[in-house]
């Protein structure tokens, strides 16, 4: 297996939206070449168990996006109306995040109380200023939820002009609908929860369903992180003869074909599994040919991996030469790392919307950074800019 490595950007302009790995590439974003001088991704061998997290320079930063960090260089870095905050829950892509914006994190006091209660406080006026709240509810979810809350209401209260709850990980998102008798419909709790508290807009990253847009009363900006593997996964000289993306249950059939007509329109496998209860998965069979090929499998989110890691050993069964997973987010619920780092995977390939703890770092793992995706989202979303023109 193969791991990149990047140099360290010296500034906050050195963080770019996407990796490009090679002037010929496919530009996903905005459908065009790159230039001349794009940097080429160097190879080496793994280190470690410790995942890679891709940093670029700013030579590699698209045509159009280059041209409008330009005209609002000198506004952006003058700018006090807009106000990033972060929670405790990822505070690291907090940081990159306002990074790549040019701006400062605001300060911010969020302590527990000896009974558990979450206390905050803001160190900063936001009166009249558009806040950002940096907030994935990812485990422990009922304390991140919590604290979203009150870092909401303690904005709502210091009379911010409007308040945008950024969630990279939507908790909850799992129970979407009924599937059997007295069941609750969590996501749309949380929905409300989110709304009553004063939240204007939310910007989320790769909802489980599309469907929990319609639980907000409030805009949604729902932001994609398939570019960001689609583009490291470019950087692999693997065959497009010899892909095969695979999704691993037919409820992320739609994910997976969006993914490989990305991938110069690869064929797609599915996966039919049967699941008796929560976290259990139980593989049936397999629609598709996998022989010989390169099986990518692509999901929202890795929770126990078992339905991936089952997935897996059947692909291999079916003749499959190498397996990567993918997945945006990775919650990595006891035994995932013991079923994910078994020799089953080539890669496991995730992003930073959930931290991983050092402890849960495996060989195979490559973590990649949404910071520069969702940085450039809010300042669209600031600037009253288009936000899906970043992805077509």
């Amino acid at each position: 297996m193969a791991s990149l490595v990047w140099t360290m950007p010296t500034s906050s302009s050195a963080f770019s939206l996407f990796s490009r790995c090679s002037p010929t590439q496919r530009n996903f974003v905005a459908g065009r070449s790159l230039a001349p001088n794009a940097v080429r991704c160097e190879l080496t061998e793994p280190v470690n168990g410790n995942p890679c997290v891709p940093i670029i320079s700013e030579q590699t930063l698209p045509k159009f996006l280059q041209s409008k960090r330009l005209e609002n260089a000198i506004a952006r870095n003058g700018n006090t109306r807009l106000k990033i905050f972060s929670g405790l829950a990822n505070s690291a892509l907090s940081q990159e995040i306002a990074w790549y914006m040019g701006l400062d994190l605001g300060k911010i006091h969020i302590k527990r109380f000896a009974d558990g209660e979450i206390y905050v406080q803001l160190q900063e006026s936001v009166r009249g200023c558009d806040v950002y709240l940096v907030q994935p509810t990812c485990p422990p979810a009922n304390e991140n939820l919590m604290e979203l809350l009150v870092m909401i209401d303690a904005c709502r209260r210091a009379s911010a002009k409007n308040i945008t709850a950024v969630i990279p990980y939507f908790g909850y998102a799992r129970a979407d609908r009924k599937t059997q008798g007295r069941e609750s419909i969590a996501a749309k709790l949380v929905a409300n929860l989110i709304t009553e508290a004063g939240a204007d807009r939310v910007l989320a990253c790769d909802l489980h369903s599309g469907q929990s847009m319609g639980y907000f009363d409030i805009p949604v900006d729902h932001v994609y992180c398939q570019p960001v593997i689609l583009d490291y996964l470019a950087s692999k000289k693997i065959c497009s003869n010899d892909l095969v993306v695979v999704s691993p249950d037919v409820g992320g059939v739609a994910r997976a074909r969006a993914f490989a007509k990305k991938l110069s329109d690869a064929p797609l496998a599915i996966v039919d599994k049967r699941r008796q209860v929560h976290n259990v998965a139980e593989v049936m069979n397999l629609i598709g040919d996998v022989k010989g090929k390169v099986a990518v499998m692509v999901d929202d989110m890795i929770d126990t991996a078992g339905t991936i890691a089952k997935g897996a050993a059947l692909l291999h069964e079916e003749g499959a030469r190498e397996v990567y997973a993918c997945s945006t987010h990775a919650v990595f619920s006891p035994p995932a790392i013991e079923r994910l780092s078994s020799g089953l995977f080539q890669e496991v390939i995730i992003t930073n919307t959930i931290p991983v703890l050092e402890k849960n770092y495996f060989p195979q793992l490559t973590v990649l950074s949404v910071a520069n995706l969702l940085g450039e989202t809010i300042w669209r979303v600031h600037d009253d800019c288009s936000v899906s023109s970043i992805f077509q």
